[in-house]
């Protein structure tokens, strides 16, 4: 593997509260206008009805209690009753609304990072730890629940309700909201700074949960137990995990306590403001000569303990959509990673494929600002139907040339071509069913054997199934489990051992039946007598295909058409097996030195 592949991908810094995040936030919600359309009338009418309540409270005070109109009073009291039944029905429609919208958005956004990821080339996968993908899509898609689901309503909700109270403050009496409203501007300087503190936090507490999200892929899975518990490192990965919690258990108190005591403050300014108003109109209107009635003043503060429960909420719902940026952006960086393999408008369709291979002049590098490259002038024929073995010392660019003709990488120079056309030419699917790829890393998902097998060909019938399995040598052991191909193969297949794996990766290869064929190192891994078995359905899979194969075992490969050795990423050698060994080069040397391991072993 080159070097560069192992770095771990770190985003490019971000500015810490762009306008373009403010409306590429906003744009995730234009599809579903309609549905925010009906919020918002909801809301207004929510507004508006709550805010007659003090009003009718007011005329029960100053005119129907005093003036002993019953008939009055009931009709107010029944007002009362059917605004806040009418507020419940509101709110609950209100919520059901933005909560399937938020989750929709959420939906969306997780769709387009995942589509996004699957689109990134290996060399992507290669330097980023899979628990950080794993992170950006649960962790941080998940923490932006709140804002998405319910923010987005309760600002508009919150911000109606403050412009109707006060509108309806103001037609009860303009000098007591003047009095209540001068804090204000303190008030929302306030909350922007305690915002932008949480916002900070919160990016660094992502940073941390996706490193225990990493730190718990790797050292959780099936083969980080075993290397844990061969290496007797089970306790001191417990202690790095304890290291990384205890560092996500400060962020997390750093970022629920941020701010909290300015925040208090306001609520304890906004709790005490009923008194402000009582002083207010017992004195200094009272002593500028104005008068004001009890029902007035009751209903006065009324609106004004009303207006205090959305106006901290929109101060806190302010602080909530500042921390939530911190989240979007780190969205939005996987939405922007440059795709290096892309397909292109008007793709080539190629509805047979003969399998004929070639390499044109093929220059590849990792990194091409970097001088040294993997692979450097390579010319190669492979006619249809026809066999290449690629040899080599480990470095030397044997899997990255194969995997050049599937597009796991594109060239750096020249160019690869499959029956005449530039594979970068040739649409996805197209590539997809004609290159099939056995590597010597065989992944199983966590589900039944059949199920794996129709991973590559989902309409694959029961009697396709079987007959994959039989070419490939492994139906008689599958046949032999309890469940069949019912049987549930654990976790990346480690019900099975590394033979019937790879028999099961060659069955899984035989129900795509690809034109071309790419073996990496199919058996390297295996001991002798299973490389046998596993070689035997390598045989039957390879007839009448164009077969490439990388060996690292040179007794696979002696009845390939052509070997090619490889050296710092150029042909040194190529020829048959027994032209290869007549020239006593490269090749001849490694079989003599396979031939001295076997003798040993």
């Amino acid at each position: 593997m080159h070097p560069d592949e192992t770095s771990r991908w770190t985003p490019p810094p971000k500015d810490p509260a762009r306008p373009t995040d403010v409306r590429r936030v906003v744009r995730l919600f234009r599809p579903y206008r309609a549905r925010l359309t009906l919020v918002g009338l909801l809301v207004g009418a929510a507004s508006l009805v709550s805010v007659a309540s003090p009003f009718m409270l007011r005329e029960i005070l100053d005119t129907a209690i005093p003036q002993g109109r019953t008939g009055l009073l009931s009709l107010l009291a029944l007002g009362m009753i059917a605004t806040a039944v009418l507020n419940s029905v509101f709110g609950v429609l209100q919520t059901l609304i933005s909560t399937t919208v938020g989750q929709r958005v959420m939906h969306d956004l997780r769709t387009a990072v995942y589509e996004r990821l699957q689109r990134m080339s290996l060399a992507f996968f290669t330097r980023t730890r899979t628990g950080e993908v794993q992170s950006r899509i649960a962790n941080d898609i998940g923490g932006m629940q709140a804002t998405v689901t319910s923010t987005a309503t309760s600002l508009v909700s919150n911000l109606t309700s403050v412009v109707a109270t006060v509108v309806a403050m103001i037609a009860l009496d303009w000098r007591l909201t003047i009095a209540s409203l001068l804090l204000l501007p303190v008030f929302v300087w306030i909350s922007r700074r305690v915002g932008t503190e949480r916002k900070k936090i919160t990016t660094q507490r992502q940073r941390q949960m996706a490193a225990m999200s990493a730190i718990v892929t790797e050292s959780l899975s099936v083969s980080g137990i075993l290397l844990g518990r061969t290496m007797g490192r089970a306790d001191s990965l417990t202690r790095s995990f304890a290291d990384e919690s205890d560092r996500l258990v400060d962020l997390e108190v750093r970022s629920n306590m941020a701010g909290r005591w300015r925040m208090s403050t306001i609520g304890v300014v906004m709790a005490a403001m009923p008194a402000l108003i009582y002083w207010v109109a017992g004195i200094a209107v009272h002593g500028a000569g104005g008068t004001v009635s009890i029902g007035t003043l009751v209903a006065f503060v009324s609106l004004q303990q009303g207006l205090f429960r959305p106006t901290v909420s929109l101060l806190s719902t302010g602080v909530q959509m500042q921390t939530s940026l911190a989240l979007f952006q780190r969205i939005f960086e996987y939405l922007d990673l440059p795709v290096d393999i892309t397909e292109k408008d008007d793709p080539v369709r190629l509805p047979r494929v003969r399998g004929d291979i070639r390499f044109e002049g093929v220059g590849f590098s990792y990194d091409p600002a970097s001088p040294g490259r993997t692979l450097d002038g390579i010319d190669l024929t492979v006619p249809a139907g026809g066999s290449l073995a690629v040899v080599g010392a480990t470095g030397s660019g044997k899997s990255t040339l194969s995997y050049l003709v599937p597009r796991l990488y594109d060239v750096t120079e020249g160019r690869v071509t499959l029956d005449g056309h530039d594979v970068r030419d040739l649409a996805f699917d197209t590539l997809a069913a004609s290159v099939g790829v056995v590597s010597q890393e065989t992944y199983l998902f966590h589900a039944s054997v059949a199920e794996n097998l129709r991973f590559a060909k989902p309409d694959a019938t029961d009697e396709e199934i079987v007959a994959a399995a039989r070419a490939a040598q492994i139906h008689d052991h599958i046949a032999g489990l309890p469940d069949g191909y019912d049987t549930v193969v654990g976790e990346r297949g480690y019900r099975f051992s590394g033979g019937e794996k790879q028999r099961l990766a060659i069955a899984r290869t035989i129900l795509r039946d690809p034109p071309v064929l790419i073996l990496d190192e199919a058996t390297s891994a295996l001991d002798t007598r299973t490389e046998h078995a596993v070689q035997d359905a390598i045989d039957g899979l390879s007839a009448g295909r164009t077969t490439i194969t990388i060996a690292h075992r040179l007794s696979t490969v002696r009845d390939a058409d052509q070997i090619v050795v490889l050296d710092h990423g150029r042909i040194v050698e190529r020829g048959s097996h027994d032209e290869l060994l007549a020239l006593d080069g490269r090749y001849a040397a490694l079989v003599r030195r396979d031939a001295q391991l076997v003798h040993t072993a």
